[in-house]
Parts: structure tokens; sequence; C-alpha cells
């Protein structure tokens, strides 16, 4: 199945293949140690992040549920970043969360997807 994920990426075949990739390897344990890596990280710097998105799109801040996916290097840096849907908010966040370093992801798949759920209180 994991090599299936892997194909699906290569391929290129969008955002839901990503983030489910992205959602099978955070099942297993060692998805699950460095998604907890990763939160004690970023976990305060996402939260700074996503207040300054908004106050920055005020008064009328897009605050609808987002979902971010990236591929994460074996250093740490993210790239292919995207958000759907692509809010101003979202979009900032994913600029936000681009910038940072993350933990260094397991080894295997190179690169690593992660995928957040960001939703925000109306």
């Amino acid at each position: 199945m994991l090599f299936a994920l892997a194909l699906a990426l290569a391929a290129g075949d969008g955002f839901d293949a990503r983030v489910q990739a992205a959602k099978s390897l955070e099942g297993k344990a060692d998805g699950k140690a460095w998604q907890s890596a990763m939160w004690d990280r970023i976990g305060n710097p996402a939260t700074d992040a996503l207040k300054d998105c908004i106050a920055s799109n005020a008064p009328a801040a897009d605050k609808r549920p987002f979902t971010l996916v990236a591929e994460v290097a074996a250093d740490g840096r993210s790239g292919q970043v995207e958000v759907r849907p692509a809010t101003p908010v979202a979009r900032c966040f994913a600029g936000q969360f681009n910038a940072w370093t993350l933990p260094a992801p397991p080894k295997t798949p190179a690169p690593y997807p992660v995928e957040i759920d960001v939703t925000m209180d109306p």
C-alpha cells in the first residue's frame, strides 16, 4: 500500500492523493512520533501565525476550515506547500509554514508528506 501511495505522489495525482498519503503515514508509529515532534516545535508559532493571518485579513477574514499539505525533505525544509480552500488566511498560513524548519522526518518515503487540518473559531 505504501508503494502505491508513493507512486501516486510521484505521478502527481494531486492534492487529495497527497493528503491521503500523509494521513496513511500519520497512523504508523514513526509517523505519530514525528507528528508529536513537529507539533512540539511549531505548535506555538502555528497558533501565532494563524492569529496574525486572521488579523492581517480583518475585518472580513475568511475563517473557513482548510487543509494544508506539504512535502518535508530530510533536512526538515518543506516544499510543495498547498492549501484548500486557498483563502487569503490559508495562503498566509501556508507562507508561514513554508518558512519553518521541521524535525527531520522518518527516512521513508522521501520527501515525507504532511497534512494539517485547520479549524478556527467563528
